[in-house]
């Protein structure tokens, strides 16, 4: 039986994924050799704590939370008139990468310079506050990410868009191993979708957002004696499980799936409280064409 992601306690222990060799690709005449990464799959929790600025320390004058490093402390670029500032600061930033990353690496980016062997296709809001890269840790060649308002993937029939040129290109060609939707707390896109009424179409944003009407209906139907915040958290992640469930309506990532080949996973990012929790999809007892579009989840995890 389906179940649904609200109300779950009980959360896995995290299961490393299996590594395989990347596979020799050929895209507009370009080969794209497999690269031989580190395999850190969902192990990207251990590298991010590391790096946290807030850590619990002992004082002489007391015990509490102090603020360590400041120096690493994000600058935010800030609005400019005419832009300078901003620029100024990017090109700070960009500098600093090069000297840091790029030239300590040398051997690593020459060789993603010739080919990207990606392990994983990330589907993320378009948000500024969820960057997946900087959350989850991925370096250059780990990830094809695509962004946009409230990481909805659209059902195969609706045609192609941006998302699905992605996912197309990321399954056909890069071949990647696992899929994750991830979103998030605070989604103005879910919010937009939870508020329209049926038919609206007025805008963009509207015609977009309606992609996720199925996690709209089920919300409203399951969680009516809620308010309207809680039904839209409820719907941050019930959209997801229906982006999982749409991607098994294109024929190449269902094959996959069924194969062994490839893993759907959901995943939710919340920036309250810094938690992230992720999920895998059972594909086994998931069924899109089910009337209700039942799904069901396994290895459920909880990082905090």
């Amino acid at each position: 039986m389906a179940q649904s992601i609200l109300g779950s306690s009980i959360y896995n222990k995290a299961e490393a994924l299996a590594k395989s060799p990347g596979s020799i690709s050929s895209v507009f005449g370009s080969k794209l050799r497999g690269l031989e990464f580190e395999q850190t799959q969902f192990g990207f929790l251990n590298s991010y704590k590391s790096n946290m600025a807030l850590r619990p320390k002992a004082v002489t004058e007391g015990v509490g939370l102090v603020q360590e490093a400041k120096e690493n402390t994000p600058m935010l670029i800030k609005k400019s008139t005419d832009g300078t500032d901003s620029f100024t600061e990017m090109k700070n930033r960009f500098l600093s990468f090069k000297k840091e990353k790029y030239l300590e690496n040398l051997d690593c980016y020459r060789e993603l310079a010739e080919a990207q062997s990606p392990k994983f296709m990330v589907i993320s809001c378009a948000d500024s506050r969820v960057c997946p890269s900087y959350i989850l840790g991925f370096q250059p060649g780990e990830a094809f990410v695509v962004r946009n308002i409230a990481n909805l993937v659209p059902p195969f029939e609706n045609g192609p868009c941006e998302t699905n040129a992605a996912l197309e290109f990321s399954v056909n060609t890069l071949q990647v191993e696992n899929i994750l939707v991830t979103g998030h707390s605070c989604c103005g896109g879910i919010r937009a979708l939870m508020s329209m009424e049926d038919e609206d179409n007025s805008s963009f944003i509207k015609n977009w957002v309606v992609v996720g009407k199925a996690a709209r209906s089920s919300t409203k139907a399951t969680t009516s004696n809620l308010s309207f915040d809680q039904q839209c958290k409820h719907c941050e992640k019930e959209s997801i499980n229906n982006s999982l469930l749409n991607l098994l309506t294109y024929p190449w990532v269902e094959e996959r799936v069924a194969k062994g080949l490839l893993s759907l996973h959901g995943g939710y990012y919340n920036f309250v409280d810094c938690t992230y929790e992720k999920w895998t999809l059972d594909y086994q007892r998931s069924s899109p064409k089910h009337e209700t579009g039942g799904y069901a989840i396994k290895n459920r995890e909880f990082w905090s």
